[in-house]
């Protein structure tokens, strides 16, 4: 039974990965497997049948959630720009209430931390405000080195809970050429961005695994700014017309969707096992 909850999980986990301003991370903290997962990578063969029986059902479910989403939000986002973008704000403001709880849980609340929080998100704003001067580029002019380098940039966003893969890569300019390769399975970029994605993303396992031992709360208030601050890079623009109405619902539904999946895994605890 397990498995089959560790298995959907993934495919949000999935999701996380390729839907702008959502973090894979996120959905790992809030599932209540992040940690559990970050041991089941780095210390893979101390405990080999216990890890495989453990990631299997979540790496499938990763990878068919990737391969899903990519091709329903080519459609979302080309019919519903701002009603999408809405909801994803909605999901990632959804994520802070689990976010603030699982930290104040494990440490007494120090107003200092939040000096963490806002200079996170002042970070995110500052690299929105340069995302123009980044190009986006087609799949035959980005070079094998840099695709790698692009996907070392973005196992940052899969790997620590609250920065978006997806806006790294927009503001590289290589979105575009990530979701389309992901939806016609065009290898010759998928491959290097694979390699790239590994090298990074056992690196920050590896930090993030010190940033928690050494400074828990820290590290948790500047992913609960990063969170925030992607937020704002996928705010809609809108006219204040009629279609903008629905900005708000949308952002609502959104928080509602996440706040009550972070609930509901609290809520039942055999979801965490």
């Amino acid at each position: 039974m397990n498995s089959i909850f560790y298995f959907f999980k993934g495919i949000l986990i999935g999701a996380g990965a390729i839907l702008p301003g959502i973090s894979s991370g996120v959905f790992c903290v809030v599932f209540g497997i992040y940690e559990k997962l970050l041991d089941s990578i780095l210390y893979f063969f101390k405990n080999t049948k216990k890890n495989i029986k453990f990631l299997f059902p979540i790496v499938l479910g990763i990878i068919l959630g990737v391969l899903f989403f990519s091709n329903i939000l080519n459609y979302l986002l080309y019919k519903f720009p701002i009603q999408t973008n809405s909801i994803f704000v909605g999901l990632i403001l959804g994520t802070i209430p689990s976010l603030v709880k699982n930290v104040n849980s494990k440490e007494n609340f120090n107003p200092i931390n939040l000096l963490f929080t806002i200079i996170a998100f002042f970070i995110v704003i500052l690299s929105s405000l340069i995302e123009n001067t980044f190009l986006v580029q087609s799949q035959s002019s980005i070079s094998f080195f840099s695709l790698v380098i692009s996907g070392i940039c973005m196992s940052a966003g899969i790997v620590i809970p609250g920065i978006s893969s997806t806006a790294i890569l927009m503001l590289l300019g290589v979105y575009s050429t990530y979701i389309n390769s992901i939806s016609s399975l065009y290898f010759p970029v998928l491959i290097p961005f694979g390699i790239g994605i590994i090298i990074g993303s056992l690196a920050f396992m590896k930090f993030i695994k010190i940033l928690f031992k050494n400074c828990y709360a820290k590290t948790f208030y500047t992913i609960i700014g990063f969170t925030l601050g992607s937020t704002i890079l996928l705010l809609p623009d809108f006219n204040f017309d009629i279609s903008s109405m629905i900005v708000i619902p949308c952002i609502l539904l959104g928080f509602t969707i996440s706040n009550s999946l972070a609930n509901f895994q609290k809520g039942r605890s055999f979801l965490k096992k």
